[in-house]
């Protein structure tokens, strides 16, 4: 068994699989999930696991080089935009209806439990060297 990192053996493995450009949606619980992406749903109740826990997990295993999140996160949860404006340089927004719509090519998407609007923002990976 792993003593550190990210224990999740599903999301351990998607995460491996993932190469440079690849892109992976941290999402919350009401994001719709579209068919035919790898999905690690680690939704246990409201809340948990919370946005920012499975970000910051998912950020220490993960090179990123570029971020896309919902415009409507700015004024409808002001509290995850300034979660991720700390976490993520050179973060860009869209419109939701674009994100959920670019969300259907990404490699892996990973569901939180977070409850609140607009906690999704799509990583594109980048690369340690």
């Amino acid at each position: 068994m792993k003593r550190t990192g990210i224990l999740n053996a599903a999301l351990s493995g998607g995460l491996a699989r993932l190469g440079h450009t690849d892109e992976l949606l941290v999402c919350d619980s009401g994001m719709p999930l579209p068919p035919g992406v790898e999905v690690v749903d680690l939704a246990f109740l409201p809340g948990i696991p919370a946005f920012a826990d499975v970000l910051d997990g998912i950020l220490a295993e993960l090179v990123v080089e570029g971020a896309t999140a919902a415009r409507e996160v700015r004024t409808a949860n002001a509290e995850c935009d300034a979660l991720l404006a700390a976490r993520l340089s050179g973060l860009t927004y869209i419109p939701h209806s674009e994100l959920k719509r670019l969300s259907r090519s990404s490699r892996l998407i990973v569901r939180t439990g977070e409850a609140r609007p607009y906690a999704n923002v799509l990583l594109r990976c980048g690369v340690a060297f």
